[in-house]
């Protein structure tokens, strides 16, 4: 998976010299043989502009949460860190925020009814004017992959982004089966404040998704081969054998790839969804 982050890096910035590239969770990708003992794989940590990573404070035993924060820490002195807690008690709110900030990543809380990333939090921590042209000036972030759901045409949500001052916003390219254009990102890079903003497309790397542009109807686990296994818990997911030629060719590398159109769409950059996939496939 290092290698395919890296190729993957090469390619965009190829295209977009400043296109951002942001995979979630798999934070150990960043290490050589992915442990801290053996040091930082700088190949890796050149291609990749920050980390996400999901539910470090509140899932997981303890032990697996302080190993990932260690981690973190270490990383967050290179590389931006976004962390994003759901919390099922919404009086953990501030808490979860706090977490984050006292270890210096920037966070976004999802509280109890925002689990699947459909909500805009009506309060914005750290809220500037700052323009940001940078994923390292950011201040605060808003997730919102969920949100097209809630909207019944494209411009009522386009409006609803366009009308925050969030300093990153983190949405999918696809208002149900049609691609964003680059005139309607346009329409979102400025905050309602007069800063400037990023906007960051969400793309699922390890598994494929039977909703795509991409899925054919004959496909199923095993056919092709590189479907490889059932993504417990999300039915449309399958994960794939993420290095095999034509899986790689679906996401990157020519016109017709997925970060080919996340690009001419205009964003900023991509937010590498279930780069982990290396362990589910192999480790778990």
């Amino acid at each position: 998976m290092q290698e395919f982050v890296i190729e993957l890096s090469s390619y965009s910035k190829g295209l977009d010299s400043d296109f951002i590239i942001i995979p979630q969770n798999g934070e150990e990708l960043s290490f050589n043989d992915l442990s801290p003992d053996d040091g930082t794989n700088q190949a890796y940590l050149d291609a990749i502009d920050g980390i996400g990573v999901e539910e470090i404070h509140y899932s997981g035993s303890q032990q697996i949460q302080t190993e990932r924060i260690d981690n973190l820490t270490l990383l967050k002195t290179v590389k931006t860190i976004l962390v994003s807690d759901f919390v099922s008690d919404n009086s953990d709110t501030t808490d979860a925020q706090n977490k984050s900030i006292s270890k210096g990543f920037i966070p976004f809380v999802r509280e109890a009814t925002n689990y699947d990333y459909q909500e805009i939090p009506s309060l914005i921590l750290n809220e500037n004017t700052n323009n940001i042209t940078s994923l390292s000036q950011a201040q605060n972030y808003l997730y919102f992959i969920g949100g097209q759901s809630k909207y019944t045409t494209k411009q009522s949500f386009l409006s609803a982004l366009a009308a925050t001052n969030y300093d990153v916003i983190l949405i999918d390219i696809f208002f149900g089966e049609d691609a964003l254009s680059k005139s309607e990102i346009s329409q979102l890079k400025t905050k309602q404040n007069g800063g400037s903003r990023l906007i960051i497309s969400y793309i699922n790397v390890g598994a494929a998704e039977k909703y795509r542009y991409y899925w054919k109807d004959k496909w199923k686990l095993h056919r092709p081969l590189w479907l490889k296994k059932e993504y417990d818990g999300y039915e449309d997911e399958i994960w794939v054998k993420f290095w095999k030629k034509d899986w790689k060719n679906i996401i990157y590398g020519n016109d017709d790839s997925y970060i080919k159109k996340i690009i001419d769409s205009g964003f900023d950059g991509a937010y590498l969804d279930n780069v982990e996939a290396y362990y589910f496939l192999y480790f778990d």
